[in-house]
Protein backbone atom coordinates (compact mmCIF):
# COMPACT_ATOMS: atom_id res chain seq x y z
CA UNK A 1 0.00 0.00 0.00
CA UNK A 2 2.93 2.37 0.60
CA UNK A 3 3.80 2.20 -3.09
CA UNK A 4 0.18 3.02 -3.97
CA UNK A 5 0.22 6.06 -1.70
CA UNK A 6 3.55 7.14 -3.14
CA UNK A 7 2.23 7.01 -6.71
CA UNK A 8 -0.94 8.92 -5.85
CA UNK A 9 0.91 11.56 -3.84
CA UNK A 10 3.29 12.13 -6.76
CA UNK A 11 0.39 12.92 -9.10
CA UNK A 12 -0.74 16.55 -9.55
CA UNK A 13 -4.26 17.22 -8.34
CA UNK A 14 -4.81 20.83 -9.44
CA UNK A 15 -5.99 22.33 -12.72
CA UNK A 16 -3.32 22.83 -15.37
CA UNK A 17 -3.88 26.18 -17.06
CA UNK A 18 -1.36 28.21 -19.03
CA UNK A 19 1.51 26.02 -17.89
CA UNK A 20 0.71 26.42 -14.19
CA UNK A 21 -0.95 24.20 -11.59
CA UNK A 22 -3.68 26.04 -9.75
CA UNK A 23 -6.64 25.40 -7.47
CA UNK A 24 -10.19 25.57 -8.78
CA UNK A 25 -12.25 28.67 -8.17
CA UNK A 26 -13.25 28.73 -4.51
CA UNK A 27 -10.92 25.82 -3.76
CA UNK A 28 -13.56 23.25 -4.69
CA UNK A 29 -12.51 19.62 -5.06
CA UNK A 30 -13.98 16.29 -6.11
CA UNK A 31 -13.17 12.84 -4.80
CA UNK A 32 -11.48 10.16 -6.90
CA UNK A 33 -12.62 6.68 -5.91
CA UNK A 34 -10.98 3.27 -6.07
CA UNK A 35 -13.74 1.16 -7.71
CA UNK A 36 -12.30 -2.01 -6.19
CA UNK A 37 -12.95 -0.81 -2.65
CA UNK A 38 -15.32 2.13 -2.93
CA UNK A 39 -12.89 4.27 -0.91
CA UNK A 40 -11.49 7.68 -1.86
CA UNK A 41 -7.96 7.74 -3.28
CA UNK A 42 -7.53 11.50 -3.26
CA UNK A 43 -9.28 14.76 -4.11
CA UNK A 44 -8.65 16.80 -7.25
CA UNK A 45 -9.65 20.31 -8.26
CA UNK A 46 -13.28 20.70 -9.29
CA UNK A 47 -13.31 23.35 -12.02
CA UNK A 48 -16.00 26.00 -12.41
CA UNK A 49 -17.17 27.57 -15.70
CA UNK A 50 -14.80 30.47 -14.96
CA UNK A 51 -11.90 28.02 -14.68
CA UNK A 52 -12.88 26.53 -18.03
CA UNK A 53 -12.87 29.95 -19.68
CA UNK A 54 -9.45 30.67 -18.18
CA UNK A 55 -8.17 27.46 -19.77
CA UNK A 56 -9.61 28.51 -23.13
CA UNK A 57 -8.01 31.95 -22.72
CA UNK A 58 -4.64 30.24 -22.27
CA UNK A 59 -5.13 28.01 -25.32
CA UNK A 60 -6.16 30.97 -27.49
CA UNK A 61 -3.20 33.05 -26.31
CA UNK A 62 -0.73 30.26 -27.15
CA UNK A 63 -2.22 29.30 -30.54
CA UNK A 64 -0.35 31.63 -32.92
CA UNK A 65 3.12 30.94 -31.53
CA UNK A 66 2.47 27.20 -31.31
CA UNK A 67 1.22 27.04 -34.90
CA UNK A 68 4.45 28.75 -36.01
CA UNK A 69 6.62 26.22 -34.15
CA UNK A 70 8.59 24.06 -36.63
CA UNK A 71 6.95 20.68 -37.23
CA UNK A 72 10.16 18.91 -36.28
CA UNK A 73 10.15 20.60 -32.89
CA UNK A 74 6.53 19.61 -32.30
CA UNK A 75 7.37 16.06 -33.27
CA UNK A 76 10.34 15.89 -30.93
CA UNK A 77 8.13 16.87 -27.99
CA UNK A 78 5.83 13.98 -28.86
CA UNK A 79 8.79 11.66 -29.20
CA UNK A 80 10.13 12.64 -25.78
CA UNK A 81 6.67 12.10 -24.29
CA UNK A 82 6.63 8.59 -25.75
CA UNK A 83 10.01 7.89 -24.17
CA UNK A 84 8.96 9.22 -20.76
CA UNK A 85 5.78 7.15 -20.78
CA UNK A 86 7.76 4.05 -21.69
CA UNK A 87 10.32 4.67 -18.96
CA UNK A 88 7.66 5.23 -16.29
CA UNK A 89 5.13 2.65 -17.43
CA UNK A 90 5.03 0.88 -14.05
CA UNK A 91 4.13 4.06 -12.15
CA UNK A 92 1.58 5.17 -14.75
CA UNK A 93 -0.03 1.73 -14.86
CA UNK A 94 -0.44 1.51 -11.10
CA UNK A 95 -1.97 5.00 -11.00
CA UNK A 96 -4.44 3.99 -13.71
CA UNK A 97 -5.40 0.78 -11.93
CA UNK A 98 -6.08 2.64 -8.70
CA UNK A 99 -8.51 5.07 -10.31
CA UNK A 100 -10.08 2.83 -12.97
CA UNK A 101 -9.81 -0.69 -11.59
CA UNK A 102 -8.40 -2.77 -14.44
CA UNK A 103 -5.57 -5.24 -13.66
CA UNK A 104 -2.11 -3.68 -13.63
CA UNK A 105 -1.03 -5.83 -16.59
CA UNK A 106 -3.87 -4.38 -18.66
CA UNK A 107 -3.02 -0.88 -17.49
CA UNK A 108 0.56 -1.40 -18.67
CA UNK A 109 -0.83 -2.49 -22.01
CA UNK A 110 -2.85 0.71 -22.23
CA UNK A 111 0.18 2.85 -21.35
CA UNK A 112 2.12 1.20 -24.18
CA UNK A 113 -0.82 1.74 -26.53
CA UNK A 114 -1.20 5.38 -25.49
CA UNK A 115 2.52 6.05 -25.87
CA UNK A 116 2.42 4.68 -29.42
CA UNK A 117 0.06 7.50 -30.42
CA UNK A 118 2.76 9.99 -29.45
CA UNK A 119 5.41 8.07 -31.38
CA UNK A 120 3.14 7.74 -34.43
CA UNK A 121 2.17 11.41 -34.55
CA UNK A 122 5.75 12.49 -33.84
CA UNK A 123 6.47 11.02 -37.26
CA UNK A 124 3.34 12.51 -38.86
CA UNK A 125 4.14 16.06 -37.73
CA UNK A 126 6.75 16.45 -40.46
CA UNK A 127 4.57 14.89 -43.16
CA UNK A 128 1.85 17.53 -43.39
CA UNK A 129 1.66 18.03 -47.13
CA UNK A 130 0.32 20.65 -49.51
CA UNK A 131 -0.10 20.83 -53.28
CA UNK A 132 0.74 22.69 -56.47
CA UNK A 133 -1.42 22.36 -59.55
CA UNK A 134 -1.76 23.94 -62.97
CA UNK A 135 -5.24 25.36 -63.50
CA UNK A 136 -7.24 23.43 -66.11
CA UNK A 137 -7.14 26.41 -68.50
CA UNK A 138 -3.38 26.76 -68.03
CA UNK A 139 -3.63 30.41 -67.04
CA UNK A 140 -3.05 30.12 -63.33
CA UNK A 141 -1.81 27.93 -60.54
CA UNK A 142 -3.40 26.43 -57.45
CA UNK A 143 -1.49 26.32 -54.18
CA UNK A 144 -3.00 24.13 -51.46
CA UNK A 145 -1.75 24.30 -47.88
CA UNK A 146 -2.90 22.68 -44.65
CA UNK A 147 -2.87 24.68 -41.44
CA UNK A 148 -3.87 23.96 -37.82
CA UNK A 149 -7.59 24.29 -37.24
CA UNK A 150 -6.97 26.27 -34.05
CA UNK A 151 -7.78 25.82 -30.36
CA UNK A 152 -9.44 22.49 -29.65
CA UNK A 153 -11.79 21.20 -26.96
CA UNK A 154 -11.16 17.56 -26.09
CA UNK A 155 -13.40 15.42 -23.88
CA UNK A 156 -12.30 11.92 -22.89
CA UNK A 157 -13.99 8.95 -21.13
CA UNK A 158 -13.07 6.99 -18.03
CA UNK A 159 -12.53 3.55 -19.56
CA UNK A 160 -9.17 4.25 -21.26
CA UNK A 161 -7.99 7.30 -19.30
CA UNK A 162 -4.57 7.56 -20.98
CA UNK A 163 -5.12 6.18 -24.48
CA UNK A 164 -8.22 8.19 -25.33
CA UNK A 165 -6.43 11.39 -24.41
CA UNK A 166 -3.24 10.45 -26.27
CA UNK A 167 -5.28 9.64 -29.38
CA UNK A 168 -6.48 13.26 -29.44
CA UNK A 169 -3.49 15.13 -28.00
CA UNK A 170 -0.98 13.45 -30.32
CA UNK A 171 -2.44 14.69 -33.62
CA UNK A 172 -3.38 18.08 -32.15
CA UNK A 173 0.21 18.70 -31.05
CA UNK A 174 1.57 17.42 -34.37
CA UNK A 175 -0.76 19.70 -36.34
CA UNK A 176 0.02 22.78 -34.26
CA UNK A 177 -3.22 23.11 -32.30
CA UNK A 178 -3.59 24.18 -28.69
CA UNK A 179 -6.05 22.37 -26.43
CA UNK A 180 -8.34 22.34 -23.44
CA UNK A 181 -8.94 18.77 -22.34
CA UNK A 182 -11.49 17.54 -19.83
CA UNK A 183 -10.94 13.99 -18.59
CA UNK A 184 -13.76 12.00 -16.99
CA UNK A 185 -14.38 12.88 -13.35
CA UNK A 186 -13.98 9.20 -12.35
CA UNK A 187 -10.45 8.94 -13.78
CA UNK A 188 -8.70 12.34 -13.87
CA UNK A 189 -5.32 11.29 -12.46
CA UNK A 190 -3.91 9.67 -15.61
CA UNK A 191 -4.49 12.85 -17.62
CA UNK A 192 -3.06 15.13 -14.93
CA UNK A 193 0.05 12.96 -14.82
CA UNK A 194 0.30 13.00 -18.61
CA UNK A 195 0.21 16.81 -18.62
CA UNK A 196 3.10 16.77 -16.16
CA UNK A 197 5.08 14.42 -18.40
CA UNK A 198 4.42 16.49 -21.51
CA UNK A 199 5.64 19.60 -19.72
CA UNK A 200 8.79 17.72 -18.81
CA UNK A 201 9.09 16.75 -22.48
CA UNK A 202 9.14 20.44 -23.41
CA UNK A 203 5.54 21.28 -24.31
CA UNK A 204 5.18 25.10 -24.05
CA UNK A 205 2.78 26.71 -21.59
CA UNK A 206 -0.78 27.05 -22.81
CA UNK A 207 -0.61 24.36 -25.49
CA UNK A 208 -2.26 21.74 -23.27
CA UNK A 209 -4.66 22.82 -20.54
CA UNK A 210 -6.38 20.27 -18.27
CA UNK A 211 -9.57 20.94 -16.37
CA UNK A 212 -11.12 18.39 -14.04
CA UNK A 213 -14.71 18.82 -12.95
CA UNK A 214 -17.82 16.98 -11.84
CA UNK A 215 -19.95 19.40 -13.90
CA UNK A 216 -18.96 18.50 -17.45
CA UNK A 217 -21.94 20.16 -19.09
CA UNK A 218 -21.77 23.34 -17.04
CA UNK A 219 -18.06 23.83 -17.69
CA UNK A 220 -17.78 22.68 -21.32
CA UNK A 221 -20.92 24.12 -22.88
CA UNK A 222 -19.78 27.76 -22.45
CA UNK A 223 -16.48 26.85 -24.11
CA UNK A 224 -18.25 25.19 -27.02
CA UNK A 225 -20.53 28.19 -27.50
CA UNK A 226 -17.74 30.75 -26.94
CA UNK A 227 -16.67 30.94 -30.58
CA UNK A 228 -12.90 31.02 -30.08
CA UNK A 229 -12.40 27.26 -30.05
CA UNK A 230 -12.52 25.81 -33.56
CA UNK A 231 -12.75 22.07 -32.97
CA UNK A 232 -14.50 19.69 -30.59
CA UNK A 233 -13.42 16.07 -30.20
CA UNK A 234 -15.36 13.73 -27.92
CA UNK A 235 -15.18 10.07 -26.98
CA UNK A 236 -18.15 8.75 -25.03
CA UNK A 237 -21.79 7.80 -25.28
CA UNK A 238 -23.93 8.52 -28.32
CA UNK A 239 -26.49 10.25 -26.10
CA UNK A 240 -23.95 12.82 -24.89
CA UNK A 241 -22.41 13.07 -28.35
CA UNK A 242 -25.72 14.16 -29.85
CA UNK A 243 -25.99 16.99 -27.30
CA UNK A 244 -22.46 18.14 -27.99
CA UNK A 245 -23.07 18.19 -31.75
CA UNK A 246 -26.13 20.36 -31.17
CA UNK A 247 -24.09 22.77 -29.07
CA UNK A 248 -21.24 22.84 -31.60
CA UNK A 249 -23.64 23.64 -34.45
CA UNK A 250 -24.14 27.17 -33.15
CA UNK A 251 -20.50 28.02 -33.81
CA UNK A 252 -20.11 25.58 -36.73
CA UNK A 253 -17.31 23.88 -34.81
CA UNK A 254 -15.45 21.15 -36.55
CA UNK A 255 -16.32 17.95 -34.69
CA UNK A 256 -15.02 14.42 -34.42
CA UNK A 257 -17.03 11.97 -32.37
CA UNK A 258 -16.14 8.45 -31.26
CA UNK A 259 -19.42 7.30 -29.76
CA UNK A 260 -21.15 4.14 -28.59
CA UNK A 261 -20.89 0.67 -30.03
CA UNK A 262 -22.93 -2.51 -30.20
CA UNK A 263 -20.36 -4.77 -31.78
CA UNK A 264 -21.48 -8.07 -33.30
CA UNK A 265 -19.11 -11.04 -33.35
CA UNK A 266 -19.96 -13.63 -36.01
CA UNK A 267 -18.64 -17.19 -35.84
CA UNK A 268 -19.31 -19.33 -38.91
CA UNK A 269 -19.24 -23.11 -38.87
CA UNK A 270 -16.08 -23.21 -40.98
CA UNK A 271 -14.13 -21.04 -38.53
CA UNK A 272 -11.11 -22.22 -36.59
CA UNK A 273 -12.80 -22.52 -33.18
CA UNK A 274 -9.55 -22.09 -31.28
CA UNK A 275 -9.03 -18.72 -32.97
CA UNK A 276 -12.70 -17.84 -32.60
CA UNK A 277 -12.73 -18.48 -28.84
CA UNK A 278 -9.43 -16.64 -28.38
CA UNK A 279 -10.78 -13.76 -30.43
CA UNK A 280 -14.05 -13.67 -28.54
CA UNK A 281 -12.22 -13.52 -25.22
CA UNK A 282 -10.16 -10.56 -26.43
CA UNK A 283 -13.10 -8.78 -28.07
CA UNK A 284 -15.33 -9.34 -25.05
CA UNK A 285 -13.03 -9.13 -22.04
CA UNK A 286 -10.50 -6.46 -22.93
CA UNK A 287 -10.89 -3.84 -20.20
CA UNK A 288 -13.37 -6.16 -18.48
CA UNK A 289 -15.86 -5.52 -21.27
CA UNK A 290 -15.86 -1.77 -20.57
CA UNK A 291 -14.95 -0.76 -24.11
CA UNK A 292 -16.88 0.65 -27.05
CA UNK A 293 -15.22 -2.03 -29.17
CA UNK A 294 -16.33 -4.88 -26.89
CA UNK A 295 -18.22 -7.74 -28.52
CA UNK A 296 -21.75 -6.98 -27.39
CA UNK A 297 -23.63 -9.63 -29.39
CA UNK A 298 -22.06 -12.99 -30.23
CA UNK A 299 -23.78 -14.83 -33.09
CA UNK A 300 -22.64 -18.41 -33.68
CA UNK A 301 -23.74 -20.67 -36.53
CA UNK A 302 -25.92 -23.46 -35.16
CA UNK A 303 -23.70 -26.49 -35.99
CA UNK A 304 -20.85 -25.20 -33.80
CA UNK A 305 -22.82 -23.34 -31.14
CA UNK A 306 -22.62 -26.03 -28.45
CA UNK A 307 -18.87 -26.54 -28.86
CA UNK A 308 -18.18 -22.79 -28.96
CA UNK A 309 -20.36 -22.16 -25.90
CA UNK A 310 -18.62 -24.91 -23.94
CA UNK A 311 -15.16 -23.60 -24.72
CA UNK A 312 -16.04 -19.98 -24.06
CA UNK A 313 -17.72 -20.86 -20.76
CA UNK A 314 -14.64 -22.76 -19.61
CA UNK A 315 -12.43 -19.77 -20.40
CA UNK A 316 -14.74 -17.27 -18.72
CA UNK A 317 -15.22 -19.47 -15.67
CA UNK A 318 -11.44 -19.66 -15.18
CA UNK A 319 -10.99 -15.89 -14.95
CA UNK A 320 -9.92 -14.56 -11.56
CA UNK A 321 -11.89 -11.54 -10.34
CA UNK A 322 -10.36 -9.12 -7.86
CA UNK A 323 -8.60 -5.86 -7.17
CA UNK A 324 -6.43 -4.98 -10.12
CA UNK A 325 -3.30 -4.64 -7.98
CA UNK A 326 -3.43 -8.27 -6.85
CA UNK A 327 -1.33 -10.95 -8.54
CA UNK A 328 -3.10 -13.17 -11.04
CA UNK A 329 -6.24 -11.06 -11.32
CA UNK A 330 -7.81 -11.14 -14.79
CA UNK A 331 -10.92 -9.01 -14.25
CA UNK A 332 -11.19 -5.93 -12.08
CA UNK A 333 -14.27 -4.04 -10.90
CA UNK A 334 -16.67 -2.02 -13.01
CA UNK A 335 -16.16 1.70 -12.75
CA UNK A 336 -18.96 2.50 -10.30
CA UNK A 337 -22.22 1.32 -8.77
CA UNK A 338 -24.26 2.82 -11.58
CA UNK A 339 -22.46 0.76 -14.22
CA UNK A 340 -22.59 -2.41 -12.12
CA UNK A 341 -26.33 -2.02 -11.63
CA UNK A 342 -26.84 -1.45 -15.35
CA UNK A 343 -25.05 -4.70 -16.18
CA UNK A 344 -27.13 -6.53 -13.59
CA UNK A 345 -30.37 -5.13 -15.02
CA UNK A 346 -29.43 -6.17 -18.58
CA UNK A 347 -28.57 -9.72 -17.52
CA UNK A 348 -31.70 -10.04 -15.38
CA UNK A 349 -33.83 -8.87 -18.32
CA UNK A 350 -32.28 -11.46 -20.66
CA UNK A 351 -32.71 -14.29 -18.15
CA UNK A 352 -36.32 -13.27 -17.53
CA UNK A 353 -36.90 -13.68 -21.27
CA UNK A 354 -35.42 -17.18 -21.41
CA UNK A 355 -31.62 -16.79 -21.55
CA UNK A 356 -29.55 -19.25 -19.51
CA UNK A 357 -26.44 -18.29 -17.53
CA UNK A 358 -23.77 -20.88 -18.34
CA UNK A 359 -21.45 -19.18 -15.86
CA UNK A 360 -21.72 -16.06 -13.72
CA UNK A 361 -24.91 -14.07 -14.00
CA UNK A 362 -24.77 -12.14 -10.75
CA UNK A 363 -23.01 -9.40 -8.79
CA UNK A 364 -19.87 -10.59 -7.04
CA UNK A 365 -19.91 -10.53 -3.25
CA UNK A 366 -17.85 -8.11 -1.19
CA UNK A 367 -16.77 -4.49 -1.48
CA UNK A 368 -16.25 -2.72 -4.76
CA UNK A 369 -18.20 -2.80 -8.00
CA UNK A 370 -17.57 -6.32 -9.22
CA UNK A 371 -19.68 -8.41 -11.57
CA UNK A 372 -18.95 -12.03 -12.37
CA UNK A 373 -17.73 -12.93 -15.88
CA UNK A 374 -20.89 -14.24 -17.52
CA UNK A 375 -21.88 -16.31 -20.53
CA UNK A 376 -25.54 -16.31 -21.53
CA UNK A 377 -26.96 -18.92 -23.91
CA UNK A 378 -30.20 -18.80 -25.89
CA UNK A 379 -30.38 -15.02 -25.65
CA UNK A 380 -33.62 -13.90 -27.32
CA UNK A 381 -33.54 -11.22 -29.95
CA UNK A 382 -35.93 -9.14 -27.82
CA UNK A 383 -33.51 -8.87 -24.87
CA UNK A 384 -32.36 -5.34 -24.07
CA UNK A 385 -28.69 -6.29 -24.29
CA UNK A 386 -29.17 -7.03 -27.99
CA UNK A 387 -29.80 -3.29 -28.45
CA UNK A 388 -28.03 -1.61 -25.52
CA UNK A 389 -24.29 -1.42 -24.95
CA UNK A 390 -23.44 -3.73 -22.02
CA UNK A 391 -20.07 -2.29 -20.95
CA UNK A 392 -19.35 -5.24 -18.70
CA UNK A 393 -18.06 -8.86 -18.60
CA UNK A 394 -21.13 -10.45 -20.17
CA UNK A 395 -21.04 -12.57 -23.34
CA UNK A 396 -24.52 -13.14 -24.85
CA UNK A 397 -24.73 -16.05 -27.33
CA UNK A 398 -27.38 -16.29 -30.06
CA UNK A 399 -27.43 -18.97 -32.79
CA UNK A 400 -27.97 -18.31 -36.49
CA UNK A 401 -28.57 -20.57 -39.48
CA UNK A 402 -27.57 -18.68 -42.63
CA UNK A 403 -25.12 -15.99 -43.66
CA UNK A 404 -27.91 -13.62 -44.60
CA UNK A 405 -29.50 -14.06 -41.18
CA UNK A 406 -26.20 -13.32 -39.45
CA UNK A 407 -25.62 -10.15 -41.47
CA UNK A 408 -29.19 -8.98 -40.88
CA UNK A 409 -28.89 -9.41 -37.11
CA UNK A 410 -25.44 -7.81 -37.04
CA UNK A 411 -26.66 -4.71 -38.89
CA UNK A 412 -29.89 -4.37 -36.92
CA UNK A 413 -28.60 -1.62 -34.66
CA UNK A 414 -28.25 2.15 -34.70
CA UNK A 415 -24.53 1.74 -34.01
CA UNK A 416 -21.75 0.95 -36.45
CA UNK A 417 -18.35 1.03 -34.78
CA UNK A 418 -16.80 -2.43 -35.19
CA UNK A 419 -17.68 -6.00 -36.14
CA UNK A 420 -15.77 -9.23 -35.63
CA UNK A 421 -15.90 -12.02 -38.17
CA UNK A 422 -14.50 -15.55 -37.89
CA UNK A 423 -14.43 -17.75 -40.99
CA UNK A 424 -11.86 -19.67 -43.05
CA UNK A 425 -13.78 -19.04 -46.28
CA UNK A 426 -12.07 -16.14 -48.08
CA UNK A 427 -15.00 -15.37 -50.34
CA UNK A 428 -17.35 -15.29 -47.35
CA UNK A 429 -14.93 -13.09 -45.44
CA UNK A 430 -14.90 -10.51 -48.25
CA UNK A 431 -18.61 -10.81 -48.96
CA UNK A 432 -19.67 -10.37 -45.34
CA UNK A 433 -17.09 -7.63 -44.66
CA UNK A 434 -18.59 -5.56 -47.47
CA UNK A 435 -22.10 -6.04 -46.08
CA UNK A 436 -21.38 -5.24 -42.43
CA UNK A 437 -22.31 -1.67 -41.57
CA UNK A 438 -19.38 -0.76 -39.34
CA UNK A 439 -16.32 1.44 -39.67
CA UNK A 440 -13.95 -1.36 -38.63
CA UNK A 441 -13.87 -5.15 -38.87
CA UNK A 442 -11.73 -7.66 -37.03
CA UNK A 443 -11.28 -10.59 -39.41
CA UNK A 444 -10.26 -13.70 -37.45
CA UNK A 445 -8.95 -11.50 -34.66
CA UNK A 446 -10.46 -9.90 -31.57
CA UNK A 447 -8.61 -6.57 -31.50
CA UNK A 448 -8.74 -3.82 -34.12
CA UNK A 449 -7.25 -0.84 -32.27
CA UNK A 450 -3.86 0.30 -33.57
CA UNK A 451 -2.36 3.81 -33.60
CA UNK A 452 -1.34 3.30 -37.23
CA UNK A 453 -4.90 2.49 -38.35
CA UNK A 454 -7.95 4.77 -38.75
CA UNK A 455 -10.27 4.22 -35.78
CA UNK A 456 -13.91 5.24 -36.03
CA UNK A 457 -17.45 4.22 -36.89
CA UNK A 458 -20.50 4.94 -38.99
CA UNK A 459 -24.19 5.51 -38.25
CA UNK A 460 -24.69 6.55 -34.59
CA UNK A 461 -21.17 5.49 -33.64
CA UNK A 462 -19.60 8.76 -34.63
CA UNK A 463 -17.95 11.11 -37.07
CA UNK A 464 -14.36 11.23 -38.28
CA UNK A 465 -11.38 8.98 -37.64
CA UNK A 466 -8.61 8.90 -35.07
CA UNK A 467 -5.18 7.40 -35.68
CA UNK A 468 -3.55 6.30 -38.90
CA UNK A 469 -2.40 8.62 -41.66
CA UNK A 470 -5.82 10.33 -41.65
CA UNK A 471 -5.86 11.02 -37.90
CA UNK A 472 -4.03 14.32 -38.22
CA UNK A 473 -6.47 15.53 -40.90
CA UNK A 474 -9.09 16.12 -38.20
CA UNK A 475 -6.87 18.91 -36.82
CA UNK A 476 -5.98 20.61 -40.10
CA UNK A 477 -7.83 23.04 -42.37
CA UNK A 478 -7.23 23.22 -46.11
CA UNK A 479 -6.42 26.62 -47.59
CA UNK A 480 -6.36 27.21 -51.34
CA UNK A 481 -4.46 30.09 -52.97
CA UNK A 482 -5.30 31.03 -56.57
CA UNK A 483 -2.18 32.36 -58.33
CA UNK A 484 -2.45 34.62 -61.38
CA UNK A 485 0.51 34.24 -63.73
CA UNK A 486 -0.63 36.83 -66.29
Amino acid sequence: MSREREVVEACPTELFIGGKWQAAEGGKTLAVEDPATGTTICDVADASPADGLAALDAAVAAQAEWAATPPRDRGEILRRTYELMTERADELALLMTLEMGKPVAESKGEIAYAAEFFRWFAEEAVRIEGGYQVAPNGKGRFLVMRQPVGPCLLITPWNFPAAMGARKIGPAVAAGCTMVIKPASQTPLSMLKLAELMTEAGLPAGVLNVITTHDAGGVMEPLIRDGRARKLSFTGSTQVGRKLIEQAAGQVLRTSMELGGNAPLLVFADADLDKAVDGAMLAKMRNGGEACTAANRIYVQAPVMDEFATRLTQRMDALKVGRGTEDGVDVGPLIDATQRDKVKDLVDDAVAQGARALTGGSVAEGNGYFYQPTVLADVPYSARLQKEEIFGPVAPLTPFETEDEAVRMANDTEYGLVSYLFTNDLTRALRVSEKLETGMIGLNQGIVSNPAAPFGGVKQSGLGREGGTVGIDEYLEIKYVAVNLD
